[in-house]
């Protein structure tokens, strides 16, 4: 079923790409509306041939990777304990590594990206610099100024822009849980990356049936695939494997030399070519930038 999955999604591209019209699929702030977890590196998890890239980057991050690869093994190992102190300290404190907190400590690196993103959005959208970013403001910043009535006029298209700014406005009623248009860092992370919070699927699933449903019929129908609202949703948004888990556990595996569940600063660090290599530099910088941890 996957692979018809896939070949549906070909043809729904290839069809809106033939019309020649601006494509619904893709908001002002540019984002698919299918959203695949991404995996945790695109490399081979070949570590039996001494290929530890994917590990790398799992761990830290794949920016990081490239630059760390530039570091000699002293300064990688150095960092890397570094790192080891704050996953700890991120945890328990108790002085060893469990699964627990390697598990979040990469499921955060992972989500470098989007905290990066969302830090340069909010410089672009907090224009009154009050710590909240309103939809007003949003709307402003992303559409520019228009009085009343007037939205769009002097555009291309305008009904095209009035479907956006009408979408956005929904996913941002959705994403301000308290209802007061005043969107926090968190409820400006729930709009702009909705496939990351639960209580944001039924908008992306939404989003998706109207971009997809051309006759408004509550189906995507194509060729003889007929697929209604849930198969949407497990297509947009497929249950995903915990990757972070994964990783933590493989990494706890291969490196938990006493076999006692938990790794301490040594171990690591006597395994430390598996854990770092290609991104490690960002771990560095992460050591001295002042945002959200874990």
């Amino acid at each position: 079923m996957m692979w018809q999955l896939s070949f549906l999604l070909l043809l729904l591209l290839l069809r809106r790409g033939a019309l020649g019209k601006p494509s619904p699929d893709a908001g002002p702030h540019g984002q698919g509306r299918v959203h695949q977890a991404a995996p945790l590196s695109e490399a081979p998890h070949d570590d039996a041939h001494g290929n530890f890239q994917y590990d790398h980057e799992a761990f830290l991050g794949r920016e990081v990777a490239k630059e760390f690869d530039q570091l000699s093994p002293e300064e990688s190992q150095a960092r890397l304990g570094r790192i080891v102190d704050r996953m700890d300290r991120a945890g328990d404190g108790d002085g060893w590594v469990s699964l627990a907190e390697l598990r979040s400590w990469i499921a955060h690196t992972q989500q470098r990206h989007i905290r990066d993103s969302v830090s340069a959005a909010w410089d672009t959208y907090d224009t009154d610099r009050d710590g909240r970013v309103g939809w007003e403001e949003l709307r402003n910043a992303t559409y520019g100024h228009y009085a009343p009535g007037e939205e769009f006029h002097d555009v291309e298209d305008a009904e095209t822009y009035k479907k956006m700014l009408a979408r956005d406005e929904r996913r941002f009623r959705v994403a301000d849980q308290d209802g007061d248009s005043m969107a926090t860092r968190e409820e400006l992370t729930a709009f702009l990356h909705p496939e990351e919070f639960p209580h944001m699927r039924d908008i992306v699933i939404a989003e998706t049936l109207e971009d997809l449903d051309k006759n408004k019929d509550g189906y995507v129908q194509v060729e003889e695939y007929i697929l209604d609202g849930n198969e949407v949703g497990h297509w947009v948004l497929p249950p995903s494997q915990d990757q972070p888990l994964v990783e933590a556990n493989h990494l706890l595996h291969e490196s938990d030399t006493d076999k006692d569940g938990r790794l301490s600063k040594a171990e690591i660090l006597g395994n430390w070519n598996m854990f770092v290599g290609s991104q490690a530099t960002n771990y560095g910088e992460d050591l001295t930038r002042h945002h959200d941890e874990l």
